[in-house]
């Protein structure tokens, strides 16, 4: 083994389209499967609106039995749901299921694709989708999908046909895919593309149908199948000892957020897809029939097929190095192609091919896991050939530099050859971050101006090594590789984190939003966070007119990297209600900084370090609550008990096992989070104790919770009296609000509420409203989207003994984390119900 020590200093900034990660490592069977898939030259692309709504088992079958190159196009990054692992939402819920996506297709061999539709939450039409998304722009991405990826086939997920029967970013997907099949073809449309690409007309259009959409198994054994492909996807691989659904299985269990965890299945399926567009096949059990998926497709390419088909047919298993000689003849050939799109995609194919017949491990890692513009780090890389093939490195070369460090070594089989690389990162490097995070997002769409960084699933990463390989002393062959970082876990072993280019500090809100239930100051904490050593500045807040602040700047100086130190300002509110947002804003050595870090970690995704603008919101409220300990009982989680806490409450989470009378006579109110009877089964042995607290004068709030799709409920005694929930909501945040019992407490303590109170709310106004309910209850208001009846089941109170039961479905785990004042003055009168002796009380002994 010999070590080497190479000096080179960064100039012009590449990027790497290559995604850091655990490296690769091929068996015999994947490169035989991986040589397979380089001799079909045919292409599918998937399209759908959200993680999630992909059909796994129709791509690994597309990728894994047909060896078609396939994709998923999500529109979204499902921004607008829900975790059920962890505390992200919106824009890092966004960054997390993006990368599940990517997990999941590495184990289904597809690739993936998202256009700049922002997932807004919950649309009942596609006209309102549409407009919200601006149609445009989506269909725009769509397009630059499909002429850069050049799909033989596209297949729709939804059915274009059914405005309003489904979530409308579900058919806003099938139309928009509709329309860009021809539209993709056509030099006039989106014309501005063709400077990066060039047209391209799919072959035929399907929609992934199935007995669901037809309502029953009985409808669709009647339907008319004219129209319809039918074929098996449950076949076996023996040389992977799986199924394909087995796979398929393993690929959706990534969409761990959303709680898709699968079982694995074996046995027969069968999958339908109807023909929309295009030629239709006559084999209807053959997808690309008529389609020319060999090498001949290509000018000059009989000869490549030729070669390739041989190394296939007769595969050493045993020895796989054995086919280098005719693999590196095919790389010659296939660099000689005239079509653009071939040549560069089969390039990249039999290089991976090449390197894993010779056993070639090549490996640069950064000496830390991140760095800042300017530095200086040290790349450790590793080559090694586990073949008895003629190799030398020629030269390695970094993304950053033109030059390329000459080195003529000579890689001898199983000799390990350890390289020290010195680079001076560019001041001008751009920070790490994802692309379409970079600027203030739309309600409906993410602002991306780089026509090349659309559609691509992550911000490629800044640095990368270009290895250059001779073999036989006659091709060379140049292999990229994406620097990253790793370490020894004590528990895990080796771990592989992306290296990141990162500011030298960033500065995060302790909390998104401040509240001010009254004109007192309130102190306002932010962790600064040093990302290199020895970091001394100052720290202001940027404030708008009305709010004032002490002390105006702080100083402070962090001494290690990853330290983190904690500043607080005393902010004093204006003396009326104000809603604004506030900055920070550090100067080190007269450059100013105002990014917040957010690291996501997750074993089954890559760490992710998000760096996205520092803010946080403050409100000013004229707020009277009356009541001070809250239970809460956690359910699909959310952020109402800190909310809750803003306001001044005591709020203490109750355990599902702590969950008795006693306990519960410490409450003023309890709290049920949401969806906390779909997700803790141990909660329908504790609902007596819930209601018999009501019973002897508590107050409990139960948050929305969604029925099976058989109707049933997980509890039988949800509430003291009749109370059915159904699918009724409200997506329009901005529908109107009609009070309909303006003489309700509820309406009236300790806080007026008007029709001014729903002004501001975000995504929605709420979701599974109850549509039958005893006399007991009282609906307090009235709601609608457009078009629609008025619903109220949003906001039912009913007493019950000497307490308050109240169910609501209004969106209170959106509105109080995002600050909306009426939802706030709302939600505490919901916990301040029949408590106006206490605030009676609690004046006098004030006074």
């Amino acid at each position: 083994m010999r070590k080497t020590i190479l000096f080179l200093f960064a100039g012009l900034l590449f990027t790497s389209n290559l995604i850091a990660q655990q490296p690769k490592k091929y068996n015999a069977t994947e490169i035989f499967e991986a040589i397979q898939k380089l001799n079909f030259l045919g292409s599918a692309l998937y399209i759908a609106a959200h993680p999630d709504d992909e059909n796994t088992r129709l791509i690994s079958y597309l990728s894994n039995d047909l060896k078609a190159r396939t994709a998923y196009l999500s529109l979204t990054r499902g921004d607008g749901g829900q975790n059920l692992i962890g505390p992200e939402l919106r824009e890092l819920l966004g960054v997390l299921r993006s990368e599940e996506l990517l997990a999941a297709r590495r184990i289904d061999g597809g690739e993936q694709f998202f256009s700049r539709a922002n997932d807004f939450g919950y649309s009942k039409h596609p006209d309102e989708t549409l407009a919200i998304w601006n149609k445009e722009a989506v269909l725009s991405d769509v397009v630059w999908t499909i002429r850069n990826f050049r799909p033989d086939i596209i297949i729709n997920r939804f059915d274009h046909r059914s405005p309003g029967t489904t979530h409308g970013h579900h058919t806003s997907s099938a139309m928009l895919s509709f329309e860009a099949f021809d539209l993709a073809a056509n030099p006039d449309k989106f014309s501005d593309q063709l400077n990066y690409t060039a047209t391209w007309q799919p072959k035929r259009l399907f929609f992934n149908t199935s007995w669901w959409f037809y309502g029953s198994q009985e409808n669709f054994e009647k339907a008319d199948k004219t129209n319809l492909l039918e074929f098996e996807i449950g076949n076996y691989y023996p040389l992977r000892g799986v199924s394909n659904n087995e796979i398929a299985a393993l690929s959706r269990s990534q969409h761990r957020s959303q709680g898709f965890g699968s079982m694995g299945s074996r046995g027969s399926q069968t999958e339908y897809l109807e023909f929309l567009k295009g030629d239709m096949p006559k084999d209807k059990t053959n997808l690309f029939e008529g389609i020319n998926t060999t090498w001949s497709r290509v000018k000059n390419g009989e000869a490549i097929g030729k070669i390739l088909g041989k190394i296939e047919e007769n595969f050493n298993f045993k020895d796989p190095s054995s086919h280098l000689p005719h693999l590196l003849n095919a790389y010659g050939l296939i660099n000689k192609i005239e079509d653009d799109y071939w040549r560069a995609l089969k390039l990249k194919e039999i290089k991976q091919i090449i390197t894993a017949c010779a056993g070639l491990y090549l490996e640069a890692v950064a000496n830390d896991v991140s760095a800042n513009p300017g530095d200086q780090i040290t790349l450790s890389i590793e080559a090694i050939n586990r073949s008895d093939s003629a190799i030398i490195l020629k030269s390695i070369s970094t993304s950053l530099n033109n030059s390329q460090q000459g080195l003529n070594t000579p890689l001898n089989n199983n000799e390990k050859e350890d390289i020290e690389l010195e680079v001076v990162l560019p001041d001008t490097l751009s920070y790490t971050a994802p692309y379409w995070l970079t600027k203030k997002a739309e309600l409906g769409m993410y602002m991306v101006k780089d026509q090349n960084l659309i559609g691509k699933p992550e911000t490629p990463r800044a640095l990368s090594v270009t290895f250059n390989l001779v073999f036989d002393n006659s091709i060379t062959l140049p292999i990229v590789k994406d620097v990253i970082y790793k370490y020894s876990d004590p528990a895990k072993g080796e771990v592989y984190q992306p290296f990141e280019i990162l500011p030298p500090v960033a500065a995060a809100f302790e909390n998104k939003v401040n509240i001010f239930s009254d004109a007192q100051p309130k102190d306002i904490s932010l962790k600064v966070r040093a990302v290199k050593d020895n970091i001394t500045g100052i720290i202001s807040l940027d404030l708008p007119e009305g709010w004032e602040v002490h002390p105006a700047v702080i100083n402070f100086n962090i001494k290690n990297k990853g330290e983190e130190k904690a500043v607080t300002f005393n902010v004093t509110p204006p003396s009326n209600e104000n809603v604004a947002t506030i900055k920070p804003l550090v100067r080190i050595n007269g450059d100013a900084y105002s990014g917040a870090l957010t690291e996501i970690a997750y074993d089954h995704i890559p760490t992710q370090t998000v760096l996205m603008p520092s803010e946080a919101k403050v409100v000013r409220l004229n707020i009277e609550k009356a009541g001070e300990n809250i239970g809460y009982i956690v359910g699909a989680g959310d952020a109402v008990p800190e909310s809750l806490q803003q306001i001044g409450y005591n709020v203490m989470t109750i355990a599902p096992e702590d969950i008795n009378a006693e306990n519960l006579k410490r409450f003023d109110a309890v709290v049920v989070g949401i969806r906390a009877y779909n997700i803790v089964d141990e909660l329908k042995f504790k609902q007596s104790f819930l209601l018999e607290y009501v019973k002897q004068g508590g107050t409990v709030i139960v948050q929305y919770n969604t029925t099976w799709r058989s109707g049933d409920f997980p509890v039988k005694n949800l509430a003291p009296y009749e109370l059915k929930l159904s699918r009724d909501r409200v997506t329009d945040e901005n529908s109107e609000v009609n009070i309909i019992a303006k003489n309700h407490s509820l309406i009236n303590f300790p806080n007026k509420i008007t029709q001014n109170d729903f002004n501001g709310w975000v995504q929605e106004r709420g979701l599974y409203f109850p549509n039958q309910w005893g006399a007991e209850f009282s609906p307090i208001l009235s709601m609608n989207d457009k078009g629609e009846s008025a619903k109220k089941g949003s906001l039912l109170v009913a007493p019950y003994g000497k307490g308050y039961y109240i169910y609501t479905g209004l969106s209170f785990f959106r509105e109080l984390p995002a600050g909306v004042p009426g939802a706030y003055k709302l939600f505490t009168n919901m916990l301040s119900i029949g408590k106006e002796q206490l605030k009676t009380d609690d004046k006098k002994i004030k006074g």
